[in-house]
C-alpha cells in the first residue's frame, strides 16, 4: 500500500480522521480554482485512487464516483475567478483547503495536504502529496474532474477558446485564441498572458 504510509503513521500516531486536501486549477489563465477535501474510512485503499495528473479523463471519472461512494466525507469548494483574482492564487488555495477542513472538522483529525502549508496545529504539508497519500490523491481526484466539467460547460459558452481541450490552461492554441478573439469573462485578469492582452486592448481604446 503505497499510498497508505502517511495515513497509517498518523492513525498509528492516535488520530481518529484523516483529510486530504488539495486543489486543480492553480495554473490555468482562465476559469474557477476548484478545492477538495476527502476523508476515507480508517484502513481503506484502492490502488487505483492515485494522483490525478497520472490518470486518464476516464479513469478520473470512474474513480470520482468510487472516492464520493465510499468517502466518510467530502467536500469540494469551487472559488471564482473574481476570488482568484482578488486573493491571487496562492491564497485562494489555501483559503479553499481551510474551508473544507473547518466544513469537515471532527475531534482528533489530523490534515494532509498538497505541498501547502495551512493555518492549522495538525497538518503535515507534503511536496507530491497526491502520489504519496491516498487521501491527498483523492482529493485531487474530486477537484480536477470538478473542474474539467466546468471548463467542458465553459467550452460550449466560449466555443472559439477551445477550453475542452486545455482546460484553460497556457497552451499555444489558448494564447493564440486570446490574442485573436481578446479577453472573456471567466478568464484571469491578474495572469500575465490575460493583462498583456487586456493592456493592449486598453492601448486601442485611446
Amino acid at each position: 500500500m503505497e499510498r497508505y504510509e502517511y495515513e497509517e503513521k498518523y492513525y498509528q500516531a492516535g488520530y481518529d480522521y484523516i483529510i486530504g486536501l488539495d486543489e486543480a486549477g492553480r495554473g490555468p489563465m482562465a476559469g474557477e480554482l476548484v478545492v477538495a477535501g476527502v476523508v476515507f474510512p480508517k484502513g481503506f485503499y484502492d490502488e487505483r485512487i492515485n494522483d490525478s495528473k497520472q490518470l486518464s479523463a476516464k479513469k478520473r471519472e470512474v474513480l470520482y464516483d468510487l472516492i464520493i461512494e465510499n468517502a466518510l466525507y467530502y467536500d469540494i469548494e469551487i472559488i471564482s475567478v473574481a476570488d482568484v483574482d482578488r486573493l491571487n492564487v496562492y491564497q485562494a488555495s489555501k483559503q479553499g483547503m481551510e474551508k473544507c477542513l473547518e466544513l469537515l472538522k471532527k475531534e482528533k483529525m489530523f490534515a494532509l495536504t498538497d505541498a501547502m502549508p495551512i493555518d492549522y496545529p495538525d497538518h503535515l504539508s507534503i511536496i507530491k502529496g497526491d502520489a504519496k497519500s491516498i487521501s491527498i490523491a483523492g482529493a485531487s481526484i474530486l477537484a480536477k474532474v470538478t473542474r474539467d466539467r466546468l471548463m467542458e460547460a465553459y467550452a460550449l459558452e466560449y466555443p472559439e477558446y477551445g477550453f475542452e481541450k486545455h482546460k484553460g490552461y497556457v497552451t499555444k492554441a489558448h494564447k493564440e485564441a486570446l490574442g485573436k478573439y481578446g479577453v472573456c469573462p471567466i478568464h484571469r485578469k491578474s495572469f500575465g498572458p490575460v493583462q498583456k492582452i487586456l493592456s493592449k486592448q486598453m492601448s486601442f481604446d485611446f
